[in-house]
């Protein structure tokens, strides 16, 4: 008869387990000592015991489901099409096209892609509404265009009609998430912009569609993941848990799809290997938070155009972390582990608290228009910045251990900087910063 392997070992209790810790401190206060106290207002205790939990969340998005995804930059619709199909015979199973022409022929792009087996997105520099949309997933977020750029595609009026005649056609919408992330917001501002900005939508739609296209209603959400790793796994974890919370409040869809990708704010020019390092700890996070889809960035998105080498390496990273690492045979690795379960809970209650406040100001919108969030999100990058400057954040190769003999003056084929451009915008646009930009000028200007 196989015995127990832990009968023959008593349980400990949380409490049992601090009083150890007290004896082992010798004096010491506990709090100061071993609390960890995080940007987004979080204690990172020590430990975290089963006493902590009353139940634990169903993720229901299984890890074993995510897909690879790989970006094409769109300046000829037959030549991103050829691009796509050998990204597909190399194990791509999502395909994002970005293109800056507005007279997109889809039917040329998607031309022999079958797209009920690889998700298709197409993103351009305005809503596609007199396009053949076929079986694709169509960027209409005129939200994120505005904090993005501070003014609509045209106006309110035909931006909210154009968004109103795209919905109807492909009963989807999307939230650009990601640029929170970019621009330096806590990960508890990211959660509930997210929200809020999907709110607006709902609130805009609830008049609109039947019950049926509510129930039925595809909801994206693109995010930015960072290099806090736990942390990152709870945030989508969070996202998908205030999703359902906000979706069945307005008998919509309480699924949602997740499309995530790496961070650009923590990315360098120099020593820029380093960035495959940071992707990939990124793009695991992704994965067991429970991404439905993954696109990596290449190493050297930053400063060259895009290119095969770059592409490839992005792409292989995720195939190693699919075929040889095994990313995708457990179902929902990261449920019941205790740390997770703590953050998702304690990210999830903070990002609803913010939600509410901003609802009560009058909604997303009106925000962006006092630019209250603008200023709430300069302030956390800003103090982000500060901790990077002062080494409490570190980026290997840049403000810690750098290569004196490193040279990039040579090879920026792109701008990596932030650039100030003088326009008449509607609000003050939310801007995407990397930490690391600083340093990086001031050695530019010495090679």
């Amino acid at each position: 008869m196989t015995k127990p392997l832990f009968s023959d070992f008593p349980e400990v209790s949380s409490k049992q387990w601090k009083q150890k810790i007290q004896v082992d401190l010798k004096g010491a206060d506990y709090n100061d000592t071993l609390i960890w106290n995080t940007n987004e207002g979080i204690d990172v205790k020590p430990f975290y015991h089963a006493d902590d939990f009353e139940h634990f969340h169903n993720i229901t998005n299984a890890s074993t489901t995510w897909k690879i995804g790989q970006v094409i930059k769109v300046t000829d619709e037959t030549e991103a099409n050829t691009k796509a199909l050998d990204a597909i015979d190399r194990g791509v199973e999502a395909i994002r096209f970005i293109s800056v022409n507005n007279q997109i022929n889809i039917d040329a792009l998607i031309k022999g892609i079958d797209t009920k087996a690889i998700s298709v997105h197409i993103e351009a520099e305005e809503t596609l509404i007199h396009t053949d949309i076929a079986e694709t997933n169509v960027n209409n977020d005129i939200i994120g265009h505005l904090a993005k750029t501070g003014n609509w595609y045209h106006n309110l009026k035909d931006d909210h009609h154009n968004f109103e005649e795209l919905v109807k056609k492909c009963n989807q919408i999307t939230i650009n998430s990601n640029l929170y992330q970019n621009s330096g917001a806590t990960i508890v501002q990211q959660l509930s912009y997210a929200l809020a900005h999907a709110n607006e939508y709902l609130n805009h739609l609830s008049s609109i569609l039947s019950d049926k296209s509510k129930a039925s209603l595809k909801v994206i959400f693109n995010v930015s993941v960072g290099t806090n790793y736990f942390f990152e796994i709870a945030k989508l974890r969070a996202l998908r848990l205030l999703w359902k919370t906000l979706a069945g409040e307005y008998k919509f869809n309480t699924n949602c799809i997740i499309v995530a990708e790496p961070s650009k704010r923590n990315k360098t020019i120099y020593d820029y290997n380093t960035n495959m390092l940071r992707t990939t700890t990124e793009c695991m996070s992704a994965v067991l938070g429970g991404a439905n889809e993954v696109f990596n960035l290449p190493y050297d998105v930053l400063y060259h155009n895009q290119n095969e080498f770059g592409d490839r390496i992005s792409r292989n990273q995720l195939l190693v972390l699919k075929h040889e690492s095994y990313f995708d045979k457990v179902s929902n690795p990261s449920d019941g582990a205790y740390y997770i379960e703590s953050l998702t809970d304690q990210l999830a209650h903070k990002a609803l608290d913010v939600f509410k406040a901003i609802e009560q100001a009058g909604g997303f919108l009106k925000q962006l228009k006092d630019g209250v969030i603008q200023k709430k999100i300069k302030e956390s990058a800003q103090k982000e910045q500060e901790q990077f400057n002062a080494n409490d954040i570190v980026l290997l190769g840049t403000n810690k251990h750098p290569n004196p003999n490193d040279k990039m003056k040579q090879d920026l084929e792109l701008h990596p900087f932030l650039e100030k451009k003088t326009r008449k915008t509607l609000i003050e646009p939310i801007i995407e910063r990397r930490l690391s930009e600083a340093i990086e000028l001031e050695r530019l200007k010495h090679e």
